[in-house]
This record gives C-alpha cells, sequence and structure tokens, in this order.
C-alpha cells in the first residue's frame, strides 16, 4: 500500500489545522471548564466539508476516500478531541449507515443537511443493561399502521440533545433475538422523544452525552432504515466504521500530547539544561513517537480497507478495525500519561492542554466497543483463519 499523501489530502490536512489552531485552541480550556458545547465550531467544520466527507457528491456530501477522513479527525483531535467525537459520530455513524441502506427520499432529505454541518448526527445503541452486548437491548418498537410507537431509555448517546436526527435501534420482534431487530431515524421534534440527564463525565466535557428517553415515541414508517430485523446489521457495520474514526481521534490527540510534551522538554530546565536532554525524557519521547506512527499506521490500513471494502461492494470491516481501534486506544492512554509524567505537576495542573488530554484519553478504550471486544473480534477472526488455512491443508493433503 502506498500511503504518501496527495496534494488534495495534505490541503485538507493544513485547512483543518489551520482552523483549529487559529479558531479552537484559544476556547478548547474555557469550553472543557464550563461543560460547553462548540456547536458554533463544528458548523464552521461543516462549511469546511468535514460533516460528509465519506457521502457522495449527488446527496451534498464531499465524496472523499476515507484516508481524507481520518487525516481530519487526526488533526481536529490533536487540538480537541470533544469535536473530533461529535465529528466522528455524525460521519461514521449516522451519515455513513444512512447512504448505505436509507433510501433515496431519506437521503434527500437528511444528508444533505448532515454533510453542510446543519445538523448533527446521533447514533443509540447502549443501555444501562447492554454495552457491549447490544443483543440484550430492550428498547421496544411496535408497529400500529403506518407508525412505529417506541417506548425505552437509550444512554450515553454522543451529541444527545444536540443532534437533528438520532439513529435509534429497538427490538420489534424480540422472541427473534438479533433478528428482531430494527434501526429507525428519529428526529428530536417526534411526539415521545425526551432528553433525559446529561452525563458529568471525567473527560471529553465539552462533548454531550445524554440520556435519551421514548415514551410511546411515533416515527413514521417512512423513517425505517432498511427493512425489519436488519436493524443489529446495520449497528454493527456502523461500529466497524465507527471504530476506525476513534482510532484516528487517538492518534490525533496523542500527537498533540507528544508536541506539548516535546515542547516543555525544550523550555524546562533542571540542573543546568533542559529536561529534553536527559535519556529518561528522550525514551519518553521516543516511545511515545514510535508508537503514534505504528498507531497512525494501523489506521491508514483500516482506512485503505474501508475504501477497498466498499468498493468491492463488501460491509464489513472487522478485525481490521479492530486492530486499528485497539492499538490506538490503548496507545493514547499510555501517550497521555507520559506527557503528564514528563510534565510534572504542571501536567497535574487543569491549566495543562495534556491534564485534559490524559482525562480525554481515558474513554477511548471503552466506547464503541471495549479493548475487551475488539481482542475477542481480533482473536475470533485469527481463529477463524487458522481453521480455513488447517482444512485447505487437509484437502490438499487428501487430494495427494
Amino acid at each position: 500500500m502506498d500511503f504518501s499523501l496527495t496534494d488534495d489530502q495534505r490541503m485538507i490536512r493544513e485547512n483543518v489545522r489551520r482552523f483549529m489552531e487559529t479558531e479552537v485552541r484559544p476556547l478548547i480550556r474555557c469550553y472543557d471548564r464550563e461543560e460547553k458545547f462548540a456547536g458554533a465550531e463544528i458548523r464552521r467544520l461543516g462549511e469546511l466539508g468535514c460533516c460528509g466527507m465519506l457521502i457522495p457528491e449527488e446527496w451534498g456530501g464531499a465524496g472523499l476516500d476515507t484516508i481524507s477522513y481520518v487525516l481530519m479527525l487526526e488533526e481536529v483531535a490533536r487540538v480537541d478531541a470533544s469535536i473530533a467525537v461529535a465529528l466522528s459520530v455524525t460521519n461514521s455513524v449516522v451519515a455513513w449507515p444512512l447512504w448505505r441502506h436509507g433510501n433515496d427520499a431519506q437521503r434527500q432529505k437528511y444528508l444533505p443537511q448532515l454533510a453542510r454541518g446543519e445538523i448533527l448526527g446521533a447514533f443509540c445503541l447502549t443501555e444501562s443493561q447492554a454495552g457491549s452486548d447490544a443483543a440484550a437491548i430492550e428498547t421496544r418498537a411496535v408497529r400500529s399502521g403506518k407508525t412505529y410507537r417506541l417506548n425505552g431509555t437509550k444512554s450515553w448517546v454522543t451529541n444527545g440533545g444536540e443532534s437533528g436526527i438520532y439513529l435509534i435501534v429497538a427490538k420489534t420482534e424480540p422472541a427473534a433475538g438479533a433478528r428482531g431487530v430494527t434501526a429507525f431515524l428519529v428526529e428530536p421534534g417526534f411526539s415521545g422523544f425526551r432528553v433525559g440527564r446529561y452525563e458529568d463525565k471525567m473527560g471529553l466535557r465539552s462533548s454531550r452525552s445524554a440520556e435519551i428517553l421514548f415514551a410511546d415515541c411515533q416515527v413514521p414508517e417512512e423513517n425505517r432504515l432498511g427493512e425489519e430485523g436488519q436493524g443489529l446489521k446495520i449497528a454493527l457495520e456502523a461500529l466497524d466504521g465507527g471504530r476506525v474514526g476513534i482510532a484516528a481521534q487517538a492518534v490525533g490527540l496523542a500527537q498533540g500530547a507528544l508536541e506539548a510534551a516535546a515542547s516543555y522538554a525544550q523550555q524546562r530546565r533542571a540542573f543546568g539544561k533542559t529536561i529534553g536532554e536527559f535519556q529518561a525524557i528522550q525514551f519518553m519521547l521516543a516511545d511515545m513517537h514510535t508508537e503514534i506512527e505504528a498507531a497512525r499506521l494501523l489506521v491508514w490500513q483500516a482506512a485503505h480497507m474501508r475504501d477497498t471494502a466498499r468498493d468491492a461492494g463488501s460491509s464489513r470491516l472487522g478485525a481490521f478495525a479492530s486492530r486499528a481501534k485497539l492499538f490506538a486506544a490503548e496507545m493514547a492512554n499510555r501517550v497521555a500519561y507520559k506527557a503528564v509524567q514528563i510534565h510534572g505537576s504542571v501536567g497535574y495542573s487543569r491549566e495543562s492542554d495534556v491534564e485534559r488530554m490524559y482525562r480525554d484519553a481515558r474513554v477511548l478504550s471503552i466506547y464503541e466497543g471495549t479493548s475487551e471486544i475488539q481482542r475477542m473480534i481480533i482473536a475470533r477472526d485469527l481463529l477463524a483463519a487458522g481453521r480455513a488455512r488447517s482444512s485447505e491443508q487437509s484437502h490438499t493433503r487428501g487430494a495427494h
């Protein structure tokens, strides 16, 4: 694979970096402290094309490749991971599945608004008793004529209370298990829709994570996404792509932490020289840099495979996305830890960027599939490949 960037990809990276440095960096410490959602800044990023990067131009999107998309997320997360996750959710787990599984009327109604950043998307799968076990959801959707009545509660909804469209999965046929789950496109103005409490979080404090309540929420039949029973398949496919976005977020956050640590190491003096001249600090910086580059290559490989799968008509990224997400998420936690360590007591202060990054990094190994779930997916893929090779070898020996 050739990962040399095109002129267009470099321009995307430079434009997003310039915007984040000039328009966002001066605000993020205040936004984090006040838990202020960066709505205006996200709309500006939408004007730059960052909210519909993977959507074809005919539906209002930029029609770009996934490498361009992860480059954008890296640059956003390098400055502010909260904005990065808002963009990742809108692009990866709302706009993308809507384009793949929606009908033309749904695409025409929602995709141009999403792509322009006029509305954000939210993905509603998790419930208080159903996180990693997605098939255990209890939210029900009962058909009544040409509408569905939704009842239940979704938790930890990113962009909750700020979104114009919510992709909901609910059980339409509980006895059918995973095959009885259906996806819906729900507007916040629908009768029976209500935003509950907002989570008081360790990190990503300027990103909204809300509880969404459905009490006989009236959803028109035309807002069903795909057919009945396809909901879990749609959700899991969306999460494959979402994990590539979260992995890019992790790489960007780690890059920002490394740059802050390297800068501080060249300024802080101890024992008559900068701390960057001490081997202990140099080794930490070297390890941080190496791990970031390794994670970036895994993310770019997964991005390449996403485009390859799309062009081939396939839908699943599987272990490629899981490897990128697992390594990048845990790498970002290690890098943020070392960035705080290099800063010493300054890094423990709320006035430092690395303190915020340290808090923001922790959720990366939890949301959109915990590290444990990623390991299960990777191991299952590895063992399946091993069984396939053994079967092929046995068949070959039998032929002789």
